[in-house]
């Protein structure tokens, strides 16, 4: 995360911009706060390596890193379509060549934690929540379950992804339903594959969700739970990022504002009601494993 937090410090007091645009407020905020989040993912590989590291709140460590892996798991897999795709776009723009190798060591810095993040994370996992990776998916019920609750918000939180992914698959297969007609050349290659992933992470994260509170599709835990936790924290994390569209930080999106609302704010709420979810499946799991009554 070095060089990723290194160039943001230096585009946040407005150097090395490649041009005027984000030398204005709203890009030097939000690349001061991203220097922010490197500078959080520095100290949670301290954190997982360290012995100090297992003594911290359970919420100080889970909440950044089920955001940070929701945005950089399903942007490793679209790298290497959407590095070059970024770099073509601001070389059309007019970017000079130095803002290129900006680029090469931002992508090499968010995919390096993209592989490191979820490795690190299964580690001190398995060392401090060890029933939350291994094991059958079903392991019985403790007293005074909160399984009936688990199933209502797992089958709103499915119908809902199911809902998002069509209509995201839908516009990234060339739909225009909910489009702005005049809108429709800012459909580049990055809207495409980001609309895709998010509406195949939906799908992932309605299965996930579903199987670890039903007990069915899959006799390991593992799977449905990858699944859903990742999912969850890219529809949250996902949603916060599609406001910058709303700025002048990027161009406008092809959506119209009601449909991209939609979309954006029923995104964030799956995410967090999934997330929800899930923390109550590792609750009583936990009680379950470790004999708690």
């Amino acid at each position: 995360m070095t060089p990723y937090l290194l160039i943001k410090i230096v585009w946040s007091f407005g150097l090395f911009i490649p041009t005027e645009q984000m030398g204005g407020a709203d890009w030097r905020a939000i690349n001061a706060a991203t220097a922010f989040l490197a500078a959080v993912g520095i100290l949670l590989a301290m954190a997982f390596s360290r012995p100090w590291g297992e003594r911290l709140p359970a919420w100080l460590v889970a909440l950044p890193v089920w955001v940070g892996t929701g945005l950089l798991v399903p942007m490793l897999l679209l790298a290497p379509v959407l590095g070059p795709a970024a770099m073509n776009r601001d070389q059309e723009a007019g970017s000079p060549d130095f803002w290129i190798y900006e680029q090469i060591l931002v992508m090499i810095s968010l995919v390096g934690v993209g592989v490191g993040l979820p490795l690190a994370l299964a580690g001190y996992a398995k060392a401090r929540w060890p029933e939350a990776l291994g094991g059958p998916t079903d392991c019985g019920e403790p007293p005074g379950s909160t399984r009936p609750l688990q199933t209502t918000l797992a089958g709103l939180v499915a119908v809902g992804c199911v809902l998002l992914g069509c209509v995201k698959v839908f516009w990234a297969a060339g739909g225009t339903l909910g489009l702005d007609p005049d809108m429709l050349d800012n459909r580049d290659v990055w809207w495409h594959l980001l609309s895709l992933s998010t509406g195949a992470w939906a799908f992932a994260g309605a299965w996930g969700i579903l199987v670890l509170t039903t007990r069915r599709g899959s006799r390991r835990f593992l799977p449905p739970m990858a699944a859903a936790w990742i999912s969850s924290g890219m529809l949250f994390s996902y949603s916060i990022y599609n406001l910058l569209t709303l700025t002048d930080m990027q161009q406008p999106a092809p959506e119209y504002p009601l449909a991209g609302a939609l979309a954006r704010e029923v995104g964030a709420v799956l995410g967090v009601m999934m997330g929800l979810t899930l923390l109550l499946v590792l609750y009583d799991r936990r009680r379950v494993l470790r004999g708690d009554s």
